[in-house]
């Protein structure tokens, strides 16, 4: 197999990840960009904003549109960065905790249907593959 052909197969089964998890009725009232932030909030807790919208890889102000929802709905609050006055960062609030549950439970049930049929050495192995190249790009 080429490395052409490893990073085509590796996009486009992330892409094929996203779609399951669009299509996913368990994420009733929540969009999947608010329910990556708030995983990715909840890993970080106090991130700055600008760094969240890195890590999600979209734009600052795409960011501040869906942090702006899930204040409005309870979910984060921002607060002032004590050590820039220009930056937020965000935290969870415990109204989070069953959206992230419910979050989880999708996520469970997705992987277990994209993982369905192979066996856990192969998976092992494969998690194991994927660590060394997030090592080599980190």
């Amino acid at each position: 197999m080429s490395q052409q052909s490893i990073g085509y197969l590796l996009w486009d089964v992330s892409r094929l990840v996203r779609k399951r998890y669009q299509e996913e009725e368990g994420l009733i009232g929540i969009t999947l960009c608010q329910g990556k932030a708030l995983a990715q909030i909840d890993r970080n807790q106090g991130i700055r904003q600008v760094e969240l919208a890195e890590l999600l890889e979209i734009k600052p102000m795409t960011l501040v549109r869906t942090i702006d929802s899930l204040v409005e709905e309870g979910l984060v609050e921002r607060r002032r960065d004590p050590n820039d006055r220009r930056a937020h960062q965000i935290f969870l609030t415990p109204e989070a905790r069953p959206q992230l549950e419910q979050l989880r439970a999708v996520s469970d049930e997705v992987w277990s249907g994209i993982l369905e049929g192979i066996p856990d050495k192969d998976i092992e192995q494969f998690m194991s593959t994927l660590k060394r190249i997030h090592k080599n790009l980190a």
